[in-house]
């Protein structure tokens, strides 16, 4: 059987196993419709999956990450992963248990079959081997406090390679990193040296839901970042604190070039949060339709959902790939049309 018609067989026996069609049985009781749903699903043709060069690391990316953090936390989805891997998505980003419960755990199946294939990220805060290591965007940080925050992120390393049931992970991220002084440490950035010559890790990374600018250009100047994954919508800079746009933001487009600026520096620049602004403060008060004057024509004129306008806007407005919670196959598949189709609604592509 060619590859193609195996990725097909595997789709229907995924699909299948995931229950598509299970809203046409239970509204119906027709067996015979769900069944035929679940066949259209898992034969209808996805498209193909686009790639982009993950910065200085080299990796060809798929342009959609599988955020496997808040989805993988309370169980594993080992039928959703293998559908996304066989769809063509080869990043996938988790995170220490210290945040996501048993999201590395949960992971560790479909890497035993995968891992060679897929280019895997994990993070931790060092606020989360200390509390009083939490900084916001302008507070100090200390040369000692700085060395604790080394050796708490790196023990935290070791916990996610055993949890995850790998010898190494592609990169390890700072995460929610916010403040410039921690990220330019050279106290965690001879730490992380450290852990790539024992052949625990790759390369270095970051993500920002707050100052994320301010981080980037940080990055930027050290020289040290191979990746940075941050939180940008097609109207600018979101704010994980207040849940909304940051106040003052310019609009994602007037960003580009510190976006450009990092990807020159080669830096992989990976996206979140993108459509975490229509869910609002309170999950389902958002305005779906708020980013709707930054998308040009034929983005608005497209047969899509606000959130894969979101996803294809930020896609060719400076990002390499775009990270995306995904819990079920539905929105597995409708983010991946998205991030794959991305470039037909833009005359100048990123």
């Amino acid at each position: 059987m060619s590859q193609n018609g195996t990725n097909r067989r595997r789709f229907f026996q995924y699909a299948a196993a995931l229950g598509i069609g299970g809203q046409t049985l239970l509204k119906s009781g027709d067996v015979s419709a769900a069944i035929y749903d679940t066949r259209e699903a898992a034969s209808s043709p996805w498209p193909e999956m686009q790639y982009t060069t993950l910065g200085r690391t080299g990796f060809r990316a798929s342009r959609l990450t599988f955020g496997c953090g808040a989805s993988l936390m309370r169980a594993s989805k080992d039928q959703l992963l293998n559908t996304a891997f066989e769809a063509g998505i080869n990043v996938f980003d988790v995170g220490t248990g210290r945040y996501y419960d048993m999201a590395e755990r949960n992971l560790k199946n479909f890497l035993k079959a995968n891992r060679d294939d897929i280019f895997l990220i994990t993070k931790s805060s060092p606020g989360h081997a200390e509390r009083s290591l939490y900084k916001q965007p302008d507070d100090e940080f200390s040369v000692d406090e700085a060395k604790r925050a080394a050796r708490g992120w790196l023990g935290i390393l070791d916990e996610s390679l055993n949890d995850l049931g790998v010898d190494h992970v592609d990169a390890y991220y700072l995460m929610a990193s916010n403040n410039t002084r921690m990220i330019g440490s050279e106290e965690i950035y001879r730490a992380f040296e450290g852990a790539r010559e024992a052949g625990k890790v790759k390369y270095l990374g970051l993500s920002s839901h707050q100052n994320a600018q301010g981080v980037l250009e940080k990055a930027i100047q050290t020289g040290w970042y191979d990746l940075a994954m941050i939180a940008i919508t097609p109207g600018g800079w979101y704010d994980w604190e207040g849940k909304d746009m940051l106040a003052g933001s310019p609009p994602m487009a007037d960003l580009r070039p510190v976006l450009d600026q990092a990807r020159e520096a080669g830096i992989g620049l990976v996206g979140m949060k993108a459509v975490r602004y229509f869910s609002g403060k309170f999950f389902g008060t958002g305005n779906k339709r708020a980013f709707d004057k930054y998308y040009p024509e034929a983005l608005l004129a497209a047969k899509m959902s606000p959130f894969q306008r979101a996803y294809a806007f930020v896609l060719e407005n400076g990002l390499d790939t775009v990270n995306a919670d995904i819990q079920n196959y539905n929105q597995l598949r409708e983010n991946h049309i998205a991030a794959a189709t991305s470039a037909l609604y833009f005359s100048n592509t990123a």
